[in-house]
């Protein structure tokens, strides 16, 4: 069902040993099924990847995203430097506040997405993918100021995620009033007697909170939650499924350095009335046009396409390809990304999605999948 697991360039054997989080240890005697997951040991289902989703989206689901890279970048040209690397604006971004946008190359593909927080006069945090970590490290090095600061501090920090409709009355008993935290906010605290930083964002579509911690201290914080009754752990599968609803992106599938933010359908996230790294060649796509662009399908029954089917118009022409598919545990069918030609992108237009003698009919559907 989680239909992007090896990811591509996981280590494979004979390269090198795959990292494992904090918390492996909780996950074997949980009795995970552990997997590889961008260079790291993750676990993908813990009772199953249905069950997961559907208490995620019923009550709150628990999860380990420890694998994701922190940066932490300051100084007096961070804010200037920040704003000329990334699409979102970063001048109107108070202390206490977060926003998702790009790091994009020269020519507008996107090197990763990432949400920057803004953390302290001249300081900020960058969350970035774990599969990117290096690549973007590198980049964005080499676009600072000679006297910005940059830290990575992936190793010795820990990330867990609470996510679904319980989730701040579950907050609110450990911290007061932290359900009054307005959306891509985010507060230090103390949890179960560790400093932490917590910030109402997710991937999941479900309200919920991220919690950054010191990596020590993850065994602790995972403890905690799990005492709660209406918390369950959920792994990957369900973590993929979830997105997928939403129709969220996800790197290295969905979105890479091969297609643009509006290639991407993503424009929302790219503020074109400032100067940044691949504006000029936005510009010129944005005059020229594109031939596809990122768009939902919905599968007429259970079964659904994974990653690189074809998709084929009713002149039975090749018109895209599949980036996504997985089943949705709510819509009981297959759902799923993928570029097509711009001209198909209508609601309710009938394709097929084939991979050699495989067919499955479907149609295009502008995500979210679920409200």
């Amino acid at each position: 069902m989680f239909s992007h697991l090896p990811e591509k360039g996981i280590p494979v054997s004979g390269e090198k040993e795959l990292r494992k989080t904090p918390l492996y240890e909780k996950h074997s005697a949980k009795g995970a099924h552990m997997v590889p997951f961008a260079g790291w040991s993750m676990p993908v289902q813990y009772t199953g990847i249905i069950e997961e989703h559907l208490h995620t989206r019923s009550k709150a689901g628990l999860f380990d995203i420890c694998h994701m890279g922190e940066f932490i970048i300051k100084g007096p040209d961070a804010e200037s430097d920040l704003e000329r690397l990334l699409t979102c604006r970063i001048d109107t971004l108070k202390e206490g506040r977060c926003r998702y946008g790009f790091l994009l190359n020269e020519t507008g593909g996107i090197i990763d997405d990432m949400i920057i927080f803004h953390t302290a006069p001249e300081e900020f945090m960058m969350v970035v993918n774990a599969g990117t970590l290096e690549k973007d490290s590198t980049w964005i090095r080499s676009c600072l100021s000679r006297g910005t600061v940059f830290e990575d501090i992936s190793d010795k920090t820990a990330k867990i995620d609470l996510q679904g409709p319980l989730s701040a009355e579950i907050m609110d008993t450990l911290i007061r009033e932290i359900s009054s935290l307005g959306r891509f906010s985010f507060t230090r605290a103390e949890l179960a007697g560790t400093s932490v930083i917590v910030s109402r964002t997710g991937y999941t579509g479900e309200d919920g909170f991220e919690i950054f911690s010191e990596a020590r201290e993850a065994g602790k914080l995972w403890d905690m939650f799990e005492g709660f009754r209406e918390v369950k752990p959920a792994g990957l599968g369900a973590r993929d499924s979830l997105r997928l609803e939403m129709g969220y992106s996800l790197y290295g599938h969905d979105i890479d350095a091969l297609h643009t933010p509006f290639e991407a359908n993503l424009n929302k996230f790219v503020h074109m009335e400032k100067d940044f790294i691949g504006k000029p060649a936005l510009a010129e796509q944005s005059q020229k046009g594109f031939s596809r662009i990122l768009t939902g399908f919905i599968c007429q029954g259970r079964r659904t396409a994974r990653e690189n089917y074809r998709v084929i118009s009713d002149a039975n022409k090749e018109a895209g390809r599949v980036t996504s598919g997985a089943f949705s545990p709510c819509l009981k069918r297959g759902i799923g990304l993928c570029y097509i030609d711009k001209n198909l992108v209508q609601e309710g237009q009938e394709i097929i999605l084939a991979n050699g003698a495989v067919e499955i009919q479907a149609e295009i559907k502008n995500p979210p999948f679920v409200e």
